[in-house]
């Protein structure tokens, strides 16, 4: 264990958290952190259209919806790129690599034109997140072509033209460059390149649809890589390009009659994070009420609230779960058993699949089973789930605060002397 220990913290970590630091994945990460408050309104929108089910007379807010969560892929297009400039620190044409970005993906979405009324038409379901793929690598794409562009500078910064013009003309050629490939594709090859990359794409979302793929991802993400103080957004672009149009479909298919089949979706992974991933709301009210050792009880008490509400960054490095050998390992076994029994309730329909959109991770976890299943059983499941995770964690909190009890005596004497 020591060596495994050693060469995670000295070699795996470092190299992983270099590769979350490289400027392709951070733009992405920023570019989805950027565009959060839209696919939470969705969700608010969400929580009060179950409103209507009991409630005739109460307002649509379906439409919030759709101008927010449902247009995610678009501004990702705008996002990924400008990003991807912020990094690359050519912040003087981050807005314009925005909005290059923006009209590719709309060219690539592949529009009806009707050249008798000039009228523009475009299928919704690729502005939400049913695009998010082609939006991704849409927009790394023209960040890409930007920044080839930014070494073959027009007009130096040394010129006698103002900054705002030189501007001009050094992004001129490299978004000239980008439309005429959309242009190319879309209007003269008549390709369809939206549906091109999603068939390409079908292969890889439907592995992470499947069992190994949300039991690996979620165990990756919010536990063992978690443990190791790599934060979970390092598979954000894989996990989320999976998450976000599998509840789009849902949502289709539910309004089509049929019923919602991709279980791996934010929906679902939150119910259980309970307290956060690997589950240690139990875990943090075992420190904050039963610990003997002052030290534990008094982290537990900190980090009681923000684990009420699924923040268990507190907890994580305060306790510590990260590179505690003790907690590391039901820490990862809560990683393994919470995506284990998900998918076994839900294939089973003994919880409803979600079908509608709710990002609003940190409500408390029995609250957030109503929301999200619209159903008793989404609130029996978290707490079954929360049961099982006490039962891991209880044995070695146990061990854990005895010897936490031995170093405060140890610290105290040394303070003493």
């Amino acid at each position: 264990m020591d060596k495994f220990m050693g060469w995670m913290t000295e070699s795996f970590a470092p190299k992983v958290n270099k590769f979350a630091k490289n400027a392709w994945v951070a733009a992405i990460q920023d570019a989805i952190l950027a565009g959060m408050p839209m696919i939470l309104i969705g969700s608010f929108a969400t929580i009060l259209s179950i409103v209507t089910t009991y409630v005739s007379w109460f307002p649509d807010f379906s439409m919030i919806s759709t101008f927010s969560f449902g247009l995610f892929s678009i501004f990702l297009s705008y996002l990924i790129p400008s990003a991807l400039m912020k990094q690359k620190k050519h912040t003087s044409i981050e807005k314009q690599a925005g909005l290059a970005g923006l009209a590719f993906f709309l060219m690539i979405v592949f529009p009806t034109i009707n050249p008798e009324t000039s009228i523009i038409s475009f299928d919704i379901n690729t502005f939400g997140t049913g695009g998010m793929i082609a939006a991704l690598l849409a927009g790394l794409f023209v960040g890409l072509i930007m920044d080839i562009f930014t070494k073959l500078k027009f007009i130096s910064e040394d010129s006698a033209l103002p900054d705002f013009v030189a501007t001009w003309f050094n992004t001129l050629f490299p978004i000239i460059t980008v439309l005429s490939i959309g242009w190319l594709f879309t209007f003269q090859l008549k390709i369809n390149i939206y549906e091109v990359i999603n068939s390409i794409f079908n292969p890889l979302v439907n592995l992470g649809q499947g069992f190994w793929g949300l039991t690996i991802l979620i165990f990756l993400g919010f536990s063992f890589l978690y443990s190791f103080g790599i934060s979970s957004w390092v598979i954000t672009p894989v996990s989320y390009a999976i998450m976000l149009p599998a509840i789009a479909e849902n949502q289709q298919l539910v309004a089509n009659g049929q019923a919602a089949t991709n279980i791996f979706t934010v929906e679902a992974v939150t119910l259980v994070l309970i307290g956060g991933g690997g589950a240690t709301l139990s875990l943090c009210i075992m420190m904050a009420f039963m610990a003997k050792s002052q030290r534990l009880r008094m982290i537990g008490k900190a980090s009681i609230v923000p684990s009420i509400f699924n923040i268990n960054e507190p907890l994580v490095f305060g306790a510590p779960i990260a590179f505690n050998p003790i907690l590391m390992l039901p820490f990862w076994i809560n990683g393994l058993l919470g995506p284990i029994l998900l998918w076994i309730v839900m294939k089973l329909g003994l919880v409803p699949i979600p079908y509608m959109p709710f990002q609003m991770w940190y409500t408390p976890a029995p609250i957030a089973g109503w929301l999200i299943t619209h159903s008793v059983a989404g609130v029996v499941f978290v707490l079954v789930y929360f049961m099982i995770s006490w039962i891991v964690y209880f044995p070695f909190f146990k061990v854990y605060d005895k010897q936490a009890v031995q170093q405060d005596l140890e610290w105290a004497e040394e303070d003493e002397v």
